[in-house]
């Protein structure tokens, strides 16, 4: 595919970044591809702006600096700052795969999905995740994706008004689960969010929002429970302790202690709300 023609189709890639001396990891994140092909969106949350006069004959780049803390609101401002008919999330250690655009526009091109979420592979090259096999997502799909594995149709979700919630997510008060809300959200507005099984990305192996045993992640996870449920929340996080057992992730000696944590994320959502 020719750049003319990759232009034209009009995709942007929104990366959110911080804590970089520079925005030379642009040139790993594209090592398989052409970066000049690509309109890309910088959201940088770090104390200094960033010179990118090494990299501007490479990247079609809009860069902003901004003081707001946490990926949800780096991924809200970077939407109101898109352009494309088609954005695509993305985080500042993926490796595109060569072929990533094609896939992405072909998905779009062959069926009527206002989003659509792809596949990943770790370092090791092994899948990222043990993925549903589905076409069409449901509520329990999108617990599975990752943010930096999403792409829509820019106009459907600005006409809806659809944003990450700023309370979860890295850097928020709730570390995880910022996606899944974002995705939950689009269900509920009766948006057709649809999975294309290839793999368009490598991400590292380690991922902040893997392991649901850890505190943090039962914490939000609650939190969560108490936003789209209310009060059946506490029901739900019996049974969320009871499955993180059954399959291992936490020990029977910490029931007690996982249950009071989840206590303590439903009371700390209700006190923000």
């Amino acid at each position: 595919m020719t750049q003319v023609l990759k232009k034209s189709k009009n995709l942007q890639i929104l990366i959110s970044t911080k804590g970089k001396k520079d925005l030379s990891f642009l040139d790993k994140m594209f090592k398989n591809c052409n970066p000049m092909d690509y309109s890309i969106i910088v959201v940088d949350q770090s104390e200094s702006e960033k010179d990118l006069s090494t990299i501007s004959e490479k990247f079609d780049i809009k860069y902003y600096n901004i003081q707001a803390n946490g990926l949800s609101n780096s991924r809200n401002f970077a939407i109101s700052k898109s352009s494309g008919a088609i954005c695509l999330l993305c985080d500042d250690d993926v490796i595109y795969e060569k072929d990533f655009y094609e896939i992405i526009i072909n998905s779009f091109d062959q069926n009527d999905s206002d989003v659509i979420t792809y596949y990943a592979k770790n370092d090791n090259g092994s899948l990222f995740k043990d993925y549903p096999s589905l076409i069409i997502h449901n509520y329990k799909s999108i617990s599975y994706i990752n943010s930096f594995l999403i792409a829509f149709k820019r106009e459907k979700i600005v006409a809806n008004n659809i944003k990450f919630d700023p309370l979860f997510g890295l850097g928020a008060i709730f570390q995880t689960a910022d996606e899944y809300i974002f995705l939950r959200n689009i269900l509920e507005k009766k948006l057709r969010i649809t999975s294309c099984p290839k793999i368009i990305l490598t991400h590292p192996t380690e991922s902040s929002g893997q392991d649901a045993g850890i505190d943090k992640n039962i914490f939000a996870r609650a939190a969560i429970f108490y936003k789209f449920y209310g009060y059946v929340s506490y029901v739900k996080l019996i049974h969320h302790i009871f499955l993180l057992k059954r399959n291992n992730m936490i020990y029977f000696n910490e029931i007690i202690s996982k249950f009071m944590v989840g206590l303590k994320g439903i009371k700390k959502f209700k006190s923000l709300k």
